[in-house]
């Protein structure tokens, strides 16, 4: 039996259904917004492999081409795998959901959502977190949601739920939440320079509808009420973890001597060999586990430490940012260059302009659109002093370029103002804490490096909380461990003046909105101490480009012109690119973007456009060519595809006897053009040139 409930959402309605497709999944809920519609399931492992101990989750979300009414492009004519935009969907999809889990439920589960419907206003990405939330909802896992999500834009200082995409674009806030009717567990989006207590206040206005969403799925779960699954938890060895306890415990603290990562690694590791070696004999079933159960006494530790005495496991207050070093212009060939280093976190930024024809071209169930800044994030093995495998992009990377993207984009110069495609790449070559944060560090500074115009540097920061009970400590510029053993990861991105990006991840049931207050503040202080160090280096773009880098100039044409430009079969431009040198693109407004490496081929490259859509004049004086030769006169060509008759008798002063006395075929002559006929042809006159 098909059940339905709705919530009132912006300008539309989102409908959750169950009971009717796909009835032998777990749980499986369809939920339209507008004429968009996402269908998803979640299903879950009735086998669990033994010894493990933790929750494989997968969440899979994949737009449909028929969706928009497309057939996919490419040979294939297929869906094939999943583009950067499904990965994010799916990334923003799993965050707030996974903590929802008990600790001890270690059976695989899988979530697949389906974009069936697109009506290129309405945004999947919210109602595919929702979607999600209401399957597991209802299919007796043990699942402590629901999750709400919405998005919040402000336009003309009002806010709006669920904004379309021709709201967004005039919206200075692009921010995605979600939580649960508690308090909000996520947040992620990008800000045109807005303040701390606006985001703030996004965030509150968005908790009200999250909780009506929440209330929608519970009323979903109730009317289906299917019972909740038994299932054989992950059990740890009690016996095991108590002589752990006692035997390590002073072992593990002598660990906050440690203050580089590797070392902490090592000695930590150490600690752990001899535990095995000694306890083995005791505990041969279960001391795999050790590991796992020193690993949380560590965090134990660690979290004491800070809650009682404000020390973290490097030794630094709760606000102290790590050192920070920074070089700029270290590569000859690359248009812009920086490494960043923040403690063991280190950010290789390297900056390339490219010509207009080298946007990347989007196609997605939305229509196509072309991007003109890219920022590729890429995280070795070796950033971490690991092995492992090397080579294809994975999700995380991804996320983490799509987040340092965003941060950048709201400085970016316009495409008249700056007419370049910007590839931005950070490669990780540490990483113990927010590597991403540090991209965009590098990022802004290899811009600089390489000329761009950015309207204002841009910095991040990641920002971690531990909490317990009512006592709670934010700390700034957070370690891999403070990531690994705390209770939030937030990053803040912006400018002096405001946040261009945040992404927030909350590991316990939510924050109180003062704890975020607080965590926004310090963030902020800290992002203004990191600015002053980028500032101190380089605190705006260089006044000159590379050498190596193409230059570009943009002219305006008559839409009516294009043709000629182009000319039959592309024949023209062909021949304007192969004697400049330049790359040429024109859009359909008619303007011509030239760029080449040299100044010369772009000037060449203008010179013989421009003449191409030049008007001819009577009375000017034209230096032409010589195209053909006929006894009563010649045709020469005065601008590029325009051929006057220059006849015998304007050919001198005196009378000529022979065209071929005076010019010969191919010819450069100056002629003075005397009239233009009704049928528009062209009298030339070199007499009256002479």
């Amino acid at each position: 039996m098909s059940v339905e409930f709705s919530v009132a959402l912006g300008k539309e309605k989102m409908i959750f259904n169950t009971g009717y497709l796909a009835k032998q999944a777990d749980g499986s809920v369809a939920l339209s917004y507008g004429e968009s519609i996402v269908f998803a399931s979640a299903v879950y492992s009735r086998d669990v492999k033994e010894g493990q101990d933790f929750l494989p989750l997968t969440i899979d979300y994949r737009e449909k081409s028929y969706a928009g009414g497309k057939i996919p492009g490419g040979f294939i004519k297929r869906e094939s795998r999943p583009s950067d935009r499904e990965v994010l969907v799916s990334r923003l999809s799993d965050r707030p959901i996974r903590p929802l889990f008990p600790d001890d439920f270690t059976n695989e589960v899988q979530v697949i959502i389906y974009v069936l419907s697109a009506d290129r206003e309405n945004q999947q990405d919210v109602v595919a977190i929702n979607a999600a939330s209401a399957a597991l909802s209802i299919s007796g896992m043990p699942f402590h949601g629901p999750v709400g999500a919405v998005r919040v834009g402000r336009i003309a200082g009002e806010w709006v739920i669920n904004p379309t995409y021709s709201d967004m674009e005039n919206s200075d806030l692009d921010l995605v939440v979600a939580g649960t009717k508690k308090a909000v567990t996520m947040i992620e989006g990008s800000a045109k320079n807005v303040s701390e207590d606006d985001v703030f206040e996004a965030v509150k206005h968005a908790h009200q509808f999250i909780v009506k969403l929440c209330e929608a799925q519970e009323s979903l779960a109730l009317s289906v009420n299917k019972p909740k699954i038994e299932y054989q938890g992950f059990k740890t060895d009690e016996a095991l973890k108590a002589e752990i306890e006692s035997g390590y415990r002073g072992e593990l603290e002598t660990l906050a001597n440690y203050k580089k990562k590797k070392e902490r690694e090592d000695a930590f590791d150490r600690i752990v060999k001899k535990a095995v070696e000694e306890l083995s004999e005791k505990y041969p079933d279960s001391i795999g586990q050790t590991g796992g159960i020193m690993h949380d006494l560590d965090g134990q530790i660690v979290r004491k430490m800070i809650l009682e005495k404000g020390v973290r496991a490097d030794g630094r207050g709760l606000k102290d940012i790590r050192p920070i070093d920074i070089m700029i212009g270290i590569f000859p060939r690359t248009h812009g260059s920086a490494v960043f280093t923040r403690g063991e976190t280190q950010s290789l930024g390297v900056t390339t302009l490219g010509s207009v024809s080298e946007a990347q071209r989007l196609d997605n169930i939305e229509g196509e659109k072309e991007k003109r800044f890219m920022l590729h994030y890429h995280f070795p093995p070796f950033s971490v002093g690991e092995t492992g495998r090397h080579g294809g992009v994975g999700r995380r990377e991804i996320g983490h370029g799509m987040l340092a993207e965003r941060s950048l984009s709201y400085v970016l110069p316009s495409d008249l103002e700056f007419p370049y495609t910007i590839r931005q790449v950070s490669e990780i070559f540490e990483s113990n804490g927010s590597s991403s944060m540090a991209s965009v560090c590098s990022a802004s500074l290899s811009m600089f490096s390489a000329g761009v115009p950015l309207k204002d540097a841009v910095a991040g920061i990641a920002m971690g909380l531990v909490t317990e009970g009512d006592r709670y400590a934010v700390l700034s510029d957070i370690l891999g461990l403070e990531d690994h053993v705390g209770d939030m990861d937030f990053k803040v991105a912006g400018t002096s003046t405001g946040i261009t990006a945040f992404q927030m991840d909350v590991k316990v049931e939510g924050i109180a909105p003062e704890i975020m207050k607080v965590a926004l503040q310090q963030a902020r202080e800290g992002r203004l101490h990191i600015l002053g160090k980028m500032n101190e280096v380089i605190s705006k773009p260089e006044s000159n480009l590379s050498p190596h880098a193409p230059r570009v100039k943009k002219i305006k044409v008559e839409v009516d012109k294009i043709g000629g430009i182009i000319g039959t079969g592309g024949k023209t431009i062909r021949r304007i690119i192969e004697e400049s040198g330049a790359d040429i693109d024109i859009e359909d407004d008619g303007t011509v973007t030239i760029s080449a490496v040299g100044k010369e081929s772009i000037e060449m490259a203008e010179r013989i456009i421009l003449s191409i859509v030049e008007e001819v004049e009577v009375d000017k004086i034209y230096e032409g060519t010589v195209k053909r030769i006929m006894d009563f006169g010649a045709f020469v060509e005065i601008l590029p595809g325009k051929e006057g008759l220059l006849h015998i008798s304007k050919l001198d002063k005196h009378r000529v006897q022979q065209v071929t006395d005076v010019v010969k075929l191919g010819d450069k002559v100056r002629v003075r053009v005397i009239n233009i006929d009704d049928k528009g042809r062209i009298n030339l006159s070199r007499k009256d040139a002479l």
